[in-house]
């Protein structure tokens, strides 16, 4: 197996990517481990970085 340290995210529909950041949302509120909202949050904020657009607007454009 080739080792690697980051993933690409540019094959990961829209629909599957707001139902990753969902669940690890869902998870981290019903577990209280924030270890999930964390990632969740970081996911979130590098993926508008990306986009160049507000974390809100990435989720709205995610949900459309």
């Amino acid at each position: 197996m080739e080792e690697f340290s980051t993933i690409s995210v540019e094959e990961i529909t829209k629909q599957d990517m707001l139902l990753i950041i969902k669940a690890l949302e869902y998870t981290g509120e019903n577990t209280k481990i924030h270890s999930f909202i964390e990632l969740k949050n970081a996911m979130v904020k590098q993926l508008s970085l990306l986009t160049n657009t507000s974390e809100e607007e990435l989720l709205t454009h995610l949900q459309k």
